[in-house]
């Protein structure tokens, strides 16, 4: 007789998803090296940040602006 526990399947859960995970350059403890960074905010003169500060400013209130139309 089979007990109502069993039910004729496992519970084998696989988590492969088709992708390995190889690390080249460096241990699987240590970090992944930096990646070149096409753009970067921190390499932005002072009076660009500056001005990039103000046009985001200007942008949101210009949202704040339409909103309360």
């Amino acid at each position: 007789m089979v007990s109502p526990a069993s039910h004729g399947h496992s519970h084998v859960h696989v988590h492969d998803h088709g992708h390995v995970h190889h690390h080249h350059a460096h241990g699987p403890s240590s970090p992944h090296p930096a990646q070149a960074a096409p753009w970067s905010i921190l390499r932005m003169a002072a009076l660009s940040r500056l001005a990039a500060a103000f046009v985001v400013i200007a942008a949101l209130w210009a949202v704040v602006w339409v909103a309360m139309r």
